[in-house]
């Protein structure tokens, strides 16, 4: 009676955990949104192409994880293996030449030309939701460390922001002022 009970308690709990068709399911589905991901943490096509592929291999062959977490467990991975790939540290201010951005360029190229502490802090803290302590543990550096760079990072995407609507400001044809505009 016993040994028939714990059989099915293992049937059911092995059918709760994510299978390597589940992590090849979700890595199909949410390709783009997982390679961006990749991208904007590596901010190099070929690292990411890398990062992507670890991270499922990490997902299928790591611990087992519950099928509601395994969407979340693929980015997790993603996550880990950029940071083992890129190892950013607060104190490595190098970012790309701001000339290599193109000033009409989308979002996702200013990020990239972070650089790759305030990029990682970012992407984790703003666009993935992780806590600021998360954070920190993940990337092995006190909290203070993360909340000043994540500071930086909107301050850069506000004054982005800034120019941008200048730009479109300035783009704005004039219009005469009629009369009645004038008295």
């Amino acid at each position: 009676m016993f040994q028939c009970k714990n059989r099915q308690q293992t049937n059911t709990r092995a059918t709760e955990y994510a299978t390597c068709k589940d992590f090849q399911q979700i890595f199909d589905e949410d390709m783009a949104g997982l390679h961006r991901l990749a991208y904007l943490l590596t901010a190099d096509q070929a690292k990411a192409e890398q990062c992507f592929v670890a991270g499922l291999e990490e997902s299928i062959n790591g611990n087992p994880v519950f099928k509601q977490w395994a969407r979340t467990w693929s980015k997790r991975a993603i996550i880990h293996n950029a940071i083992k790939m890129i190892a950013p540290t607060p104190q490595a201010k190098t970012s790309m030449n701001r000339d290599q951005v193109d000033s009409t360029d989308n979002i996702a190229a200013n990020i990239v030309s972070w650089a790759p502490f305030e990029r990682f802090v970012f992407v984790m803290a703003v666009l993935e939701g992780y806590s600021l302590r998360e954070c920190a543990t993940l990337l092995g550096t006190p909290v203070q460390d993360v909340i000043t760079a994540k500071s930086a990072a909107l301050q850069k995407l506000g004054e982005r922001s800034w120019q941008e609507a200048a730009i479109q400001v300035q783009s704005v044809p004039a219009r005469p002022l009629t009369q009645a505009q004038v008295a």
